[in-house]
């Protein structure tokens, strides 16, 4: 397991402090509890996704892991969408089942199998396909791949696993800012309450060669 960028951190830590509010508190308690079990997706899609988010956002070993796939589900089932409609797609929880049921289709048309059962490299690949608009399986219907991929499964997906405190505490977010907020932002500057970095390596480097310290 790599070494953490901020050793120690955990924003839980802050639950019942200063710097949340029982909003917050609330929202936290609900990220935390998703179901385990998919409600939107039929359990052939769950599959589907639950390998993408791998190949999407791979984790490291080691630690618990994010339920990405589950908060999304968990997002789209209780209707908490963008609230807005890209015109040349559908709905955003139509468009991924869609979506999931063409790179199936398109696993099977290419590999003889549905994605989550091909090799990893394989799974790239068709991936890589989706990402530059080489895919055109009818199951796509009149949805572009590049668009679903771009629109849908970097933006959803990304924002899923950083949603999630585990997420945070890789980066050393100290969550909303409500109601303490943030006071130091600048370079090298971070608020008391904010999580200490461990400056070694490349990181510290580059701190060094590109930013002035404070």
């Amino acid at each position: 397991m790599a070494e953490e960028r901020f050793p120690g951190y955990d924003v839980l830590a802050k639950r019942d402090g200063p710097s949340w509010n029982d909003a917050t508190r609330r929202t936290l308690d609900r990220r935390l509890s998703v179901p385990s079990q998919p409600r939107l997706f039929t359990p052939a899609q769950w599959l589907t996704l639950q390998a993408l988010c791998m190949r999407i956002v791979p984790q490291p070993a080691g630690r618990a892991q994010i339920p990405v796939a589950a908060l999304l589900d968990e997002r789209l089932f209780t209707g908490r969408t963008d609230g807005f409609r890209r015109a040349n797609m559908p709905s955003q929880d139509a468009a991924w089942r869609r979506g999931l049921e063409a790179l199936d289709a398109e696993a099977r048309a290419l590999h003889g199998d549905r994605f989550h059962a091909l090799a990893g490299h394989l799974q790239d690949r068709l991936l890589h396909l989706m990402q530059n608009g080489h895919l055109s399986h009818p199951a796509w219907g009149d949805m572009s791949a590049a668009e679903f991929f771009a629109h849908r499964v970097l933006l959803d997906l990304g924002a899923a696993y950083y949603s999630h405190p585990t997420a945070w505490n890789e980066i050393g977010f100290g969550g909303p800012a409500a109601p303490r907020g943030y006071v130091r932002m600048d370079f090298d500057r971070r608020d008391p309450w904010e999580a200490a970095e461990a400056r070694t390596g490349f990181e510290a480097q580059a701190l060094r060669d590109n930013c002035h310290v404070r």
